[in-house]
């Protein structure tokens, strides 16, 4: 019988998932996905995690709870860094040890170490470490390695060219053709960290009521790697922060070149890079006066009622300079 290994719908899923499921699909295991986002799973989450946790990690308990009896193993990671001279938050070098001590009765967590600072070559080494986890043949870890590197440039690519990572997700897994794209009226940039744009519940469906509304959404995901490079580089001191980057480097992109009728960034309550990188757009936007800004912040207690009534009020306001 395969062992059954569990990811949370939550944090780097959004990132990974395809990938993810690759790996751990070709080295035998059977995958386990928390359910999707509900008020339950918030809730609990909220519950068992510490008062000074960020909107995000305290969703991510509750997806935890969501698989904790139903698997085998935990797939999470310690994250140091996902690319080259940068670095990832700290939640995420520390997030297995506060689930450890967080929730009781937890099956084993595979934890292994991914920092990819000086050189891609250690996510091969981290692969490794799973194999010898799970007991797997090197051979074989091999080959899934191979093949989950493969569908990830698969999964970004789809993204690269407009689709979100649910439907890229949907069509890699059902192995369907590309739905065609319906132009929109108007394209808004959406900045924030993946794991709160993406998710359905915690950003109260934003993409989809934007895209009701006749607007198309743009993500930094969206945006290629060397445009982004392009533009994080030129601030006066180097931003270490991978998220950040890819923020800053959107914004900065459609502020130059426009491409886009308005920018709205979805920030989420208790995150120090948000709070700090929201202001520096803020004011970025300031000296583009023409370019229409809207700073959403959102915790566990935000209202659906509260961030509908903005988005039409934001978008009409579009509309009305549009017309004149």
């Amino acid at each position: 019988m395969a062992i059954r290994v569990g990811i949370p719908q939550a944090l780097l899923y959004y990132n990974y998932y395809p990938a993810w499921k690759t790996f751990f699909e070709e080295i035998g295991a059977e995958i386990v996905v928390s359910q999707n986002t509900s008020k339950e799973i918030l809730n609990n989450g909220v519950k068992n995690a510490v008062d000074e946790a960020c909107l995000p990690v305290k969703l991510f308990y509750g997806h935890v709870l969501d698989l904790k009896d139903k698997v085998d193993y935990l797939f999470i990671p310690r994250i140091v860094s996902i690319e080259q001279r940068a670095y990832i938050c700290p939640k995420f070098l520390g997030l297995p040890d506060m689930i450890r001590h967080g929730i009781r009765d937890l099956p084993p967590i595979i934890d292994t170490i991914i920092d990819l600072r000086k050189s891609p070559r250690q996510l091969w080494g981290a692969a490794c470490q799973i194999g010898k986890t799970v007991r797997v043949h090197p051979w074989r870890v091999l080959r899934a390695y191979h093949k989950a590197k493969k569908q990830l440039r698969k999964y970004q690519q789809l993204i690269k060219t407009g689709y979100l990572p649910g439907e890229a997700i949907e069509m890699i897994e059902e192995q369907t053709c590309r739905k065609e794209k319906v132009k929109q009226e108007l394209s808004i940039l959406l900045l924030g960290h993946p794991y709160n744009i993406y998710d359905p519940y915690i950003s109260m469906n934003l993409v989809d009521k934007m895209q009701k509304m006749g607007v198309n959404t743009v993500t930094p995901e969206m945006i290629e790697d060397k445009t982004l490079k392009k533009h994080w580089s030129k601030l006066p001191r180097n931003m270490f922060w991978s998220f950040g980057r890819k923020t800053w480097g959107s914004a900065s992109h459609f502020l130059q070149n426009k491409g886009v009728d308005g920018i709205i960034y979805l920030a989420a309550f208790g995150c120090g890079p948000d709070s700090l990188l929201g202001e520096l757009i803020e004011r970025q936007v300031r000296k583009k006066e023409e370019m229409p800004f809207m700073l959403l912040n959102i915790d566990e207690h935000t209202g659906e009622a509260g961030i509908i009534t903005r988005l039409e009020a934001f978008i009409d306001m579009i509309k009305w300079r549009e017309a004149q």
